[in-house]
């Protein structure tokens, strides 16, 4: 039985113009959310409006166009749910950039800048929410993070050590909320066919493990919004990342062979 309703949520969605962050933000409103997305491209996200306006029976949604790493950006997400819908129930960690290359050849201020969008901007949204979050309706967080947060592979350094620091945050973050009646959701989706491998801070897109095989948006986020309603801890959407965690659980050294041919 699900222990919480989606029709009526105040959300707030942080890299909703496109990828997992869009198919979420629809599939939200589909089940009558009420969301505001939060991404740095107005057109794009102007089209994830009439996508969600042409749904039947769907709920509302407003957006704001920024930076997720500007703390008044993130202010305004927070504010226009509050004021528009008369609070906030949910917060949605998505927004992410990734690169690729070897560390030899990394800057610091790579590493830090994907810090601080899929890291540190995400943990910042949380504590500036929690005011309004705590007096939401059922109230949670959910971080999407990767399954490269559970298992580190060659060539994307920063990417990982991105998404293992937002795995322990949750870890550890989970257990405070929960006295104060705050859910949190953490989702390790593996390979996903979205535009992330397009859309890279540095190094080159196409990747052996990424042609053609990454599961559909839609199934990622309905399996994201489903285990919302159900209170889940953590799920891996994809079979690849579930088979992944398999592989590295039971033969870590065999798997480290396989992906030193990408090295």
């Amino acid at each position: 039985m699900a222990r919480r309703e989606i029709e009526g949520m105040r959300s707030v969605v942080t890299g909703a113009s496109s990828g997992i962050g869009r198919a979420i933000a629809v599939e939200l409103v589909r089940q009558g959310a009420r969301c505001v997305l939060l991404a740095r491209s107005e057109d794009r996200l102007t089209k994830v409006v009439e996508e969600c306006n042409a749904l039947q029976g769907a709920g509302q949604v407003e957006i704001v166009a920024g930076d997720v790493t500007d703390a008044a950006v993130r202010k305004l997400a927070i504010e226009k749910s509050v004021v528009t819908y008369g609070g906030l129930d949910a917060v949605i960690n998505n927004a992410g950039v990734g690169s690729f290359g070897r560390f030899s050849d990394s800057s610091p201020d790579r590493l830090r800048r994907i810090m601080e969008v899929n890291f540190f901007a995400a943990a910042e949204l949380i504590r500036e929410s929690l005011p309004a979050l705590l007096r939401g309706t059922n109230p949670i967080v959910v971080n999407v993070g990767s399954i490269l947060g559970h298992r580190g592979i060659p060539r994307m350094h920063e990417y990982c050590t991105s998404k293992f620091a937002m795995q322990g945050f949750s870890q550890s973050l989970r257990i405070e909320l929960r006295a104060e009646g705050v859910d949190l959701l953490m989702v390790s989706p593996g390979t996903t066919d979205t535009e992330f491998y397009d859309n890279v801070v540095h190094g080159r897109g196409n990747v052996p493990w990424n042609k053609g095989r990454g599961t559909p948006v839609a199934v990622v986020a309905k399996k994201t919004v489903r285990a919302m309603q159900l209170g889940k801890r953590e799920i891996v959407p994809n079979l690849n990342g579930r088979l992944l965690l398999w592989a590295n659980r039971h033969a870590p050294h065999w798997v480290d062979r396989v992906l030193e041919r990408f090295a």
